[in-house]
């Protein structure tokens, strides 16, 4: 039915959106953004949701490196969906990964982690945030490269080991020296993430700073644009929620 019917259902999304608005607005003033840089940062999410037209921002990145904390919080500043393609393939399997790593093996898994994220990416524009080892799948590689695109989060060895040491849902860190492995991991992943469309260094510092550097980075590529540009781009609503951590 036409919503211009229904102006009670027309009133609660214009309430909805003045909350979001006024959220942004205290979270901006809370991290002491000037009324300048609240309207320049607002500028660059413009800029952004221009840039994206239909694709999607996806997030790479070893594990602890901040794939579906920070992308939650950037999905919400530039007013897209947040899609976790872990949990998406933890529904389609009706198992969780660790139980899909010690039933079928990596390499099982690694099949379904390819359709799933091929699937996602025709769903855009939204955040997603995939596996650390999905970016290593050449297929996967080239079906992001046509439909998102793809933002690093590096960070290093010590800052990774301090992050995933609070979670015990690690399949490839069930080790002796779960260390090693990481380190390993870094080795044998870190040049393949290198040929992202843009590297943000993932630190001890809050989501929001990084989120901003995200948002002015993508901004700043006015390469990665081309046919992309929508003739009417959606405005973004929503801003940068506080973040204790």
């Amino acid at each position: 039915m036409d919503d211009q019917k229904h102006p009670a259902r027309q009133n609660g999304e214009r309430e909805r959106d003045g909350r979001r608005v006024a959220t942004r607005n205290r979270a901006m003033i809370r991290f002491g953004w000037k009324k300048r840089d609240r309207g320049e940062f607002l500028a660059k999410v413009q800029q952004v949701r221009r840039l994206l037209g239909g694709r999607s921002i996806v997030m790479i990145g070893l594990m602890g490196c901040g794939k579906s904390s920070i992308g939650r919080r950037l999905a919400t500043a530039l007013d897209l969906p947040f899609v976790d393609a872990d949990e998406e393939i933890e529904r389609a399997a009706l198992k969780s990964i660790p139980d899909i790593f010690a039933d079928h093996g990596e390499a099982y898994f690694r099949d379904g982690e390819r359709k799933v994220i091929k699937r996602l990416l025709g769903n855009g524009p939204q955040v997603l945030a995939t596996g650390g080892g999905a970016y290593m799948n050449e297929d996967t590689r080239d079906a992001i490269k046509a439909g998102g695109i793809s933002v690093w989060l590096r960070a290093d060895l010590d800052v990774l080991m301090r992050r995933v040491a609070k979670r015990d849902n690690r399949p490839l860190l069930k080790a002796d020296d779960p260390v090693a492995v990481m380190r390993s991991l870094m080795d044998q992943r870190y040049p393949v993430y290198a040929k992202a469309d843009i590297t943000i260094d993932s630190r001890d510092t809050a989501h929001e700073v990084i989120v901003a550097e995200i948002v002015a980075a993508l901004a700043a590529r006015r390469d990665l644009g081309g046919d992309a540009l929508p003739a009417n781009p959606p405005e973004a609503a929503n801003g940068l929620p506080h973040d204790e951590r």
